[in-house]
Parts: structure tokens; C-alpha cells; sequence
């Protein structure tokens, strides 16, 4: 046995590994794993509290299930730190999501072990139960596991698996890891229906001494069952939910108890059909501060270990997040203005609404994970006649289309949606960058899309989004991170619709830029100025409508055009310019820099805004060259 501080899980490198282990070797190694996710988090930072709280759970299923012929599926991938470490994964795992290194969530890419990418909520019952029917289909006696928590059972599509699952007669184990959190507590009907079944002492008491003495007599409890449905009914005062969707319901058992989650699945194995087991477990299980404030620890950067310490926290002198700017100033425009509602999809803290919920908790919404609802939630409250601030993340934002198009811009409602993490978002790669945001909105009718270059044009624009005179859908994109000036805090002053900004003027070039990425632009025009070559800069400021009087200017003046744009080239902000002159019968060739047409991995922003050539010296690179093809 190899000695050290990972002794017993040095020597488990796949789960067949594991599977040699004696169960009462078990609760070390789920020890060892928790440690090791402990030690490699701490240097290197990522999703921390999740997947420390399904540490013995991973190791059950692994243990008991043939994976991966057997199929798990992790519903938001960031619980899945254990199950990549036990599937080949240990010695790559310092990588974890850094530039060219291992995901930070499942990839099908990637490993056999991944059977369906989830980087989104509320996906896996759906995907599991494809890949259950298939395997009935095919005759392979395989099982398929879907491992669902972290608030995602809260969103529609986990519904509406659960829904088509119990008509089903696949052989499905959904397995509803109850922590009561997403990245903040969880909340709405469903968390208070959970939480009155796992405090439901009578029933579990009955339930766990029945099953206790019943463990040999197999008839006996299928005979008792019956029995146990109607004792959990009667301390409810309400049918089983999941009971009455057609699964077996199994639970709640502790999560933290390794031996116990492996009998227990081995029963489950041998039961034919849609079942549910309900575990109770707690994130960042573990680690004390992790336990006592998960929401910080949901990711909380780099940190000492012993002492818990937080080593990435904002310095003084820096610029501000977008999101905290967002936070403040919906409070300040919420204090003018008694009609602004603020809502997020379970991300009070993420987008900084969690200011308003505790200045104005009567007049700020956190819905859970239904990105949909949110945004219909917000169309009925503009239909009788509030203004409301839906805000979500930018690649959420996608789950909700169909509510933007039908209940919202084809009505035209006062709806002010403000795009968190647009563009580019860093190490948590393809499943959360902001890519698609100018173009799905773009082609909306009615729509106004529009992106602040920094902190100062992010709170006028929210200051003209709400001005009665602007009844109409209004998108606000922003990206994670800082901003560029520590002098943010200004009075408010209204934005013209589709009207751009000077940024610099010059004859050599013209670049026209939305958003964030100006900045890159002022940096390469800057060097560019230094020697002795001019570049006329705007800051067009929207993509919908697009400034035409500036484009009709640019494009008398100038045959090659660049655009820069923290999204999706394909139907972007530089589409949109091209789009004119081709309408406008103007010869201007346009060069667009943004995010090329292929899902762009994960890695540090800069270096991935290199990748895509939108930093500032691909900037610079990208006007040389035009410039000297021009001589």
C-alpha cells in the first residue's frame, strides 16, 4: 500500500479500481477525495462547495454501478469535481479548467465516464431518460442515473422530464441530491415541499425502523410498502409528489453516509422501472467555512486552506464589477422610481441583486432556476404596467427565447433585460460564454440592444431603459469582471437610442467597436497614434438600432471598415454594419473581430480574447496588416 497523504486513492485511478476497495475501506476514501479536492481548489479556483458535498455519493454510485457502461448523468456539471477524479481524471485535475486543461464540467469529449455534457440547470432527467429509452430499444440491460441538485430541480425542464419519465417504463434512477441550495439558498413551493419531507420525523422514524427489519424479508416489504406510502401521506397531509408523476420514491437517506448510500443502490439496481431516491446532503460538506456560508464558497477563488482565508478578493484602487454597478444602480433608479421591479433566476448574488432584495425586498424577485418564467414573470408585470429589470446571465438568457420573442417583444412590453456575463466569461468556458446574446437578439422586432463600453455608460443606459417615453423591450449586455474607471458613481444622463460616441478621430482607418471590447480598441488606437498613424474610433454603443448616419459617414470616408464585438461574429454588431452598406449600395469591405463560428473552450479571458484576436494586440495586429495592404 503506498504511503502518503492520498494513500488509498493514489492506488484508484478508474473505477474498477474502486470496486476492489471492501466497503469499510470506503469512508476513507471519500477522506481522501474530499482532501484532495480541498488542496487542488485552494491554488487552483473553481466550483467548490457542490462538489464537496457529493463526495460519498460519487462514490457509491461508482462503486456500485459498471460506469461507464452504466450511464450518470450530472445535473449542473460543477458537482462533478469527485466523479472526474475517480474516471482517470486525478493527475489532470491540477488543470482543471485552465487554458487547454481538463473542463470544469462534463464533456462527452472528453471521457467515456461523461455521458452527456451539463454545464446548464435542470437538463439531466431529460437527457438520462433519452439515454435510458435507447438503451430499452437496443436490449441493453444498462442502468442510467440521473444526479440532479443544487436548485436545478426548481427549473421547468426538469418538470417536464419527470413528467414524460413516469409513463416510461425504462429502467431510470433519478437521485435528488437535496442540499437546499443553488448558488444562494434555494426558494419557491418546491424547497418547502423538500424541506417538509426531510423534517417529517414520524415518517422517517416508521420508515427507517420498517426498512431496518425488514432487510431480509424481501416480500415483507414490497407487502409494506403500500403501508409506508400512506404513513408518508398522512404526516404530509399531501400526496407524494414524485409518488404521483409515477416513480417510486426512496428516501430521504443521509448523503454522508457512504455504507448506506451503497446498500441502498444496490436495492435500488434490482427495481425495475422510474425511481427517485431523495439524498440529504450539505454543501461544502467538509470544510467548515465552506458549511458555514455556502454561498460564498459556491466559487470563491483561490484560498489558504488551513485558515480558510480568501486570497482573490477585490483590492482597493481597482475599478468595479459590472455587476456591482449594476447592483447600486438599480437601487438609485428604484428610489426615483416606484414602477422598477428587479428579477434574477436564482442568481441574487452572481448579478448583485441580492443590494436590492435587502433595501427593497418587497419589490425584487428571486424566481429559482427558470430562466423562462423570469422572463414572462417580467412581461405580466410590464403588462400592468411596472418596469421590470429581469436580469440573467447572458448563455442563461438563451433558455428563455421563446418567452423574449412571444411575451414580451411581440407585445411590446416595458421590459428591461439586463445580460450579465456577456461575451466571453473565462474558466467556466463554452456552456457559459455569452456568445450568442447581439444575434438572437438583433432579429427580434421591437428590440433595443444595446452594451456599455464602461461602468459610467452601463448606468445611463439603465437610466434610459427606464424613461417612460421608452415603452418598448430594451437588452443591456455586459461582461463579467471589472470595469475601467474607479469614478463611476456619476449623475445619470440619458442615452440617445441607436446614436454612437466619437472615441477618437482619424483618417488612416475607421473602427467601429460595441461594448467592453472599445476598450481593447482605445489601447491599439493609442499605440497605433504613437506612430503616427490616426484611427477613427466609435463606440456605436448599439446593436439595434445601429447608428446610420455614422455608417453613412464611415463609409464615404473609408473602403475597409473593422469591427470588434464580444460575441458571436455571425450575426453580430459587424453583421449589422455589412448589412448597411450592402443595403446602402456602399463597396466597403468589413473585417469582424468578435467570437469565430466554433464554441470556444475555457481559459483565463485574456487568453481567451487572444484566441478569438479582439485583445488589443490582435487589434493592433489586424489594423497593421489592413493598413500595409492598403500601400
Amino acid at each position: 500500500m503506498p504511503k502518503g497523504k492520498y494513500s488509498l486513492l493514489e492506488t484508484v485511478g478508474f473505477p474498477a479500481d474502486l470496486k476492489r476497495l471492501d466497503k469499510l475501506q470506503l469512508p476513507e476514501i471519500c477522506r481522501e477525495v474530499r482532501d484532495f479536492i480541498i488542496d487542488k481548489v485552494s491554488e487552483n479556483p473553481g466550483h467548490f462547495g457542490a462538489s464537496l458535498g457529493v463526495v460519498e455519493l460519487t462514490v457509491a454510485l461508482h462503486y456500485v454501478y459498471n460506469t461507464p457502461y452504466d450511464k450518470l448523468v450530472w445535473d449542473v456539471g460543477h458537482q462533478a469535481y469527485a466523479h472526474k477524479i475517480l474516471t482517470g481524471r486525478r493527475k489532470l485535475f491540477a488543470n482543471n479548467r485552465r487554458y487547454h486543461g481538463i473542463s470544469g464540467f462534463p464533456k462527452m469529449a472528453e471521457s467515456e465516464y461523461d455521458a452527456f455534457g451539463t454545464g446548464h440547470s435542470s437538463t439531466s432527467i431529460s437527457a438520462a431518460l433519452g439515454l435510458a429509452v435507447a438503451a430499452k430499444m437496443q436490449g441493453e440491460q444498462r442502468h442510467v442515473v440521473a444526479i440532479i441538485g443544487d436548485g436545478s430541480m426548481t427549473g421547468g425542464l426538469a418538470f417536464e422530464g419527470l413528467n414524460n419519465a413516469g409513463i416510461e417504463k425504462s429502467n431510470l434512477l433519478v437521485i435528488l441530491n437535496d442540499n437546499n441550495m443553488a448558488i444562494d439558498p434555494s426558494v419557491g413551493a418546491l424547497s418547502e415541499y423538500l424541506t417538509k419531507i426531510t423534517t417529517s420525523q414520524v415518517y422517517n422514524r416508521v420508515k427507517t425502523e420498517v426498512w431496518n427489519r425488514t432487510e431480509r424479508m424481501k416480500s415483507i416489504r414490497r407487502f409494506l410498502q403500500k403501508t409506508i406510502i400512506a404513513i408518508k401521506s398522512s404526516t404530509l397531509r399531501q400526496s407524494n409528489l414524485f409518488e404521483s408523476l409515477n416513480f417510486r420514491y426512496f428516501g430521504p437517506i443521509d448523503g454522508h453516509d457512504v455504507t448506506k448510500l451503497v446498500g441502498t443502490l444496490e436495492m435500488l439496481k434490482n427495481i425495475p422501472g422510474p425511481k427517485l431516491l431523495h439524498v440529504i446532503t450539505v454543501k461544502g460538506k467538509g470544510y467548515k467555512p465552506a458549511e458555514e456560508n455556502q454561498t460564498l464558497w459556491h466559487a470563491p477563488g483561490t484560498f489558504d486552506r488551513t485558515t480558510g482565508e480568501l486570497l482573490c478578493t477585490h483590492k482597493s484602487g481597482q475599478p468595479p464589477l459590472y455587476q456591482h454597478v449594476f447592483g447600486e444602480t438599480i437601487v438609485e433608479l428604484a428610489e426615483k422610481n416606484e414602477k422598477i421591479i428587479g428579477i434574477t433566476p436564482a442568481m441574487p448574488t452572481g448579478s448583485s441583486l441580492n443590494i436590492m432584495m435587502e433595501k427593497m425586498p418587497d419589490r425584487a424577485f428571486d424566481v429559482g432556476i427558470a430562466e423562462q418564467h423570469a422572463v414572462t414573470f417580467s412581461a405580466g408585470l410590464a403588462a400592468a404596467g411596472k418596469i421590470p429589470f429581469c436580469n440573467i446571465y447572458s448563455s442563461f438568457m438563451q433558455r428563455g427565447y421563446d418567452s423574449i420573442i412571444h411575451d414580451v417583444a411581440l407585445q411590446n412590453l416595458h421590459v428591461v433585460f439586463c445580460l450579465d456575463r456577456s461575451g466571453l466569461v473565462g474558466e467556466d468556458g463554452a456552456t457559459h460564454h455569452g456568445a450568442y446574446d447581439i444575434a438572437f437578439l438583433r432579429c427580434i422586432p421591437n428590440m433595443v440592444v444595446a452594451a456599455p463600453m464602461n461602468e459610467v455608460e452601463l448606468r445611463n443606459m439603465m437610466y434610459t431603459a427606464q424613461l417612460p417615453q421608452l415603452q418598448r423591450p430594451f437588452a443591456i449586455r455586459y461582461p463579467r469582471g471589472n470595469g475601467v474607471t474607479e469614478r463611476w458613481r456619476r449623475p445619470f444622463e440619458e442615452v440617445p437610442v441607436g446614436k454612437a460616441r466619437l472615441v477618437r478621430s482619424g483618417s488612416h482607418a475607421a473602427v467601429l467597436s460595441l461594448g467592453h471590447a472599445g476598450n481593447f480598441v482605445a489601447q491599439a488606437t493609442e499605440r497605433l497614434e504613437q506612430e503616427g498613424i490616426a484611427i477613427m474610433h466609435y463606440d456605436m454603443r448599439f446593436a439595434k438600432p445601429v447608428d446610420e448616419e455614422v455608417l453613412h459617414e464611415v463609409a464615404k470616408l473609408f473602403t475597409r471598415v473593422v469591427t470588434v464585438e464580444d460575441g458571436a461574429i455571425v450575426g453580430g454588431m459587424g453583421s449589422a454594419v455589412a448589412e448597411f452598406f450592402a443595403e446602402n449600395g456602399y463597396h466597403v469591405q468589413v473585417i469582424r473581430l468578435g467570437i469565430p463560428d466554433r464554441f470556444v473552450g475555457h481559459g483565463a479571458m485574456a487568453q481567451l480574447q487572444a484566441e478569438c484576436g479582439f485583445d488589443a494586440d490582435g487589434i493592433y495586429k489586424t489594423l497593421k496588416e489592413l493598413l500595409h495592404d492598403e500601400d
